[in-house]
């Protein structure tokens, strides 16, 4: 197979490990860097150029689109869509997951057990919506962050009013949501490819920290999940439309609530500590699933 490997840098870990995995099973894998690419969105032929040159004969695309290249990347991961690429993950599925706010609102539709989350653009009463979440502590996110960056945690009530009125007064998006303080700043990251959960790792805040993203010095391990946890970071993945995603959830006193549905989980972690071959896994899941036209959205949405 011909593989386009959407990706800003070759260098990263996650992509040298599925050109890695590519190579040893004899595929070739052409790294683009979506923002140097550009599109002729014409009826009958649509067509990706790169460096003065058209790119076609591909038989699948990996898209590893960075949160801040969202727009531009899912266009792209369209146009290859249109052509009939292939694609692990489809456009419309990368930037549902991507929108915090709408992907909380197709998990609770689904009845996927979530923290309650609280959404709003200028309350008349902030202090109606802290209620409503259950008080001080609480977690304060601005709904375009990434790894863990724009996440407050507010322990007090005016801390948290504090906070509140900061972020709008910037005119910050936000989501308030409870805290969990049972899962004692850990969280279960799940990776799914297919439907399945292929591996699974326990992440740790450090000491004085409530986030557990490793970016941040936290701390990985290997966990065993319960089938209610598996079940539940399937559906999640699911329900985004996603086939490969990485699903974090935390363990609350009322079973697992999801936190976040990942579209391009990074493989360093949770290929470390596992000792798993989870690039090879997904060039797998490519071979098995790869058709021409096989995409359900046709680049649409």
């Amino acid at each position: 197979m011909k593989i386009a490997l959407l990706s800003r840098n070759k260098n990263l870990y996650s992509s040298r490990r599925l050109i890695e995995a590519a190579d040893e099973r004899g595929h070739e894998v052409v790294v683009i860097d979506v923002l140097r690419t550009y599109m002729n969105i014409a009826s009958h032929k649509p067509s990706i150029h790169y460096k003065g040159k058209e790119l076609d004969d591909f038989d699948a695309v990996i898209p590893r689109i960075g949160a801040s290249v969202t727009f531009y990347g899912a266009a792209v991961l369209r146009q290859f869509e249109m052509m009939g690429v292939f694609p692990l993950n489809e456009s419309v599925a990368i930037t549902r997951s991507r929108d915090k706010l709408r992907s909380l609102q197709l998990l609770s539709r689904k009845g996927i057990g979530l923290p309650v989350t609280v959404y709003a653009s200028k309350p008349d009463d902030i202090k109606d919506m802290i209620k409503m979440v259950g008080g001080a502590p609480l977690v304060i996110k601005i709904l375009e962050g990434t790894q863990g960056i724009g996440v407050v945690l507010a322990e007090t009530q005016k801390a948290a009013e504090s906070v509140i009125e900061g972020f709008m007064g910037v005119k910050a998006n936000i989501l308030v949501q409870e805290y969990i303080k049972e899962a004692n700043g850990a969280d279960i990251r799940c990776f799914v490819i297919g439907g399945k959960v292929v591996a699974a790792m326990k992440r740790q805040a450090s000491s004085g920290e409530f986030r557990s993203n490793i970016h941040r010095g936290g701390s990985a391990e290997f966990i065993r999940i319960t089938p209610e946890e598996r079940s539940t970071a399937v559906r999640a993945a699911k329900i985004m439309g996603l086939n490969v995603a990485g699903v974090d959830l935390l363990r609350s006193n009322h079973g697992p609530v999801v936190m976040e549905v990942n579209s391009s989980p990074g493989l360093e972690g949770i290929e470390k500590v596992t000792g798993k071959d989870i690039a090879g896994m997904i060039i797998e899941y490519i071979e098995k699933n790869n058709k021409f036209g096989k995409t359900r959205t046709r680049g649409k949405g």
